[in-house]
């Protein structure tokens, strides 16, 4: 097997596909599938199909996601790293799943509001917060009506940007509900990863590609986007933002006990790309002026 792949044995990441040991398409169906006319997904919920994916699933999602070395000592430290000190501040948890981050956010003394696709994954969040947070079902590829204007200190989207085809209109509404002073953290799937892995012709098309991982005794078929760097970029400067930082983290050191196959693919390879993002200044007019 090539350096940095999963074998059979590896626990799976949630909330975005996990590598199997064969390649996509591989006896089966085509690794990729042509942009729908839809402007994005609804969240990594929706991205399995629908929201009833992860409402079937339930509690063995949430268990899986609690657990994972990808999440737990992974995704979850780096998003919090890049978030620094939340105490006090209003944060809202993009794709929240069944809580875990926003637990995390709350117990650093923040006002976390969580938004999923899926009913089941906000009722097992508000189970496991008892109302320390409040949560609701929402479609992140659409309109944030239920927050105001300038009412958020941070956006934390951890692995769901690349469920949506156009990141731009959800980043015009990152930007609309932040507060003077926000920022946005991110994660999502490493470009030079998602390339190399579906072993694509064309690292600069953005196209939706198909992958499998199992929950349980469950094999559950995900779909996502894969775009080039470039075309990240060109989206948060589209959506209004400038990156702040930029990172490609390596997982908890108790990882490598526990864990070691999937630190030394960690250390290895990177896995997701990590950003902090912050709102982009109007662009100054030629005679030093702001446009109108």
């Amino acid at each position: 097997m090539p350096a940095g792949r999963r074998s059979a044995g590896t626990p799976r990441p949630s909330r975005h596909p996990a590598r199997t040991t064969s390649r996509p398409g591989a006896g089966g169906g085509p690794a990729t599938a042509p942009l729908p006319a839809s402007p994005g997904l609804a969240s990594h919920s929706a991205a399995m199909g629908s929201g009833d994916d992860y409402d079937r699933m339930g509690e063995r999602y949430a268990a899986h996601a609690e657990a994972n070395p990808y999440n737990a000592l992974y995704d979850r430290p780096a998003i919090l790293a890049l978030a620094g000190d939340v105490a006090g501040q209003r944060v809202l948890d993009v794709g929240c799943a069944a809580g875990a981050l926003a637990a995390a956010f709350v117990g650093r003394g923040a006002e976390v509001l969580g938004i999923d696709a899926s009913r089941t994954m906000i009722e097992l969040a508000e189970r496991r917060l008892a109302g320390r947070a409040r949560f609701r079902v929402a479609d992140v590829s659409r309109p944030l009506d239920f927050a105001a204007s300038g009412s958020i200190d941070l956006v934390a989207a951890s692995l769901v940007m690349h469920y949506l085809v156009d990141w731009v209109p959800t980043l015009r509404e990152f930007r609309r509900v932040l507060a003077p002073g926000g920022r946005v953290v991110l994660s999502t799937h490493h470009p030079g990863e998602d390339w190399h892995w579906f072993e694509r012709p064309n690292y600069f098309a953005i196209e939706q590609v198909v992958d499998r991982f199992p929950i349980g005794d469950e094999t559950t078929e995900v779909r996502f986007y894969r775009r080039p760097l470039s075309a990240v970029f060109a989206a948060i400067r589209e959506g209004g933002f400038q990156v702040d930082e930029l990172a490609e983290p390596v997982p908890l050191p108790e990882c490598a006990e526990r864990f070691p196959e999937v630190y030394a693919s960690l250390t290895t390879t990177p896995r997701f790309l990590y950003l902090r993002l912050l709102p982009r200044p109007p662009a100054a007019t030629p005679g030093g002026g702001r446009p109108d």
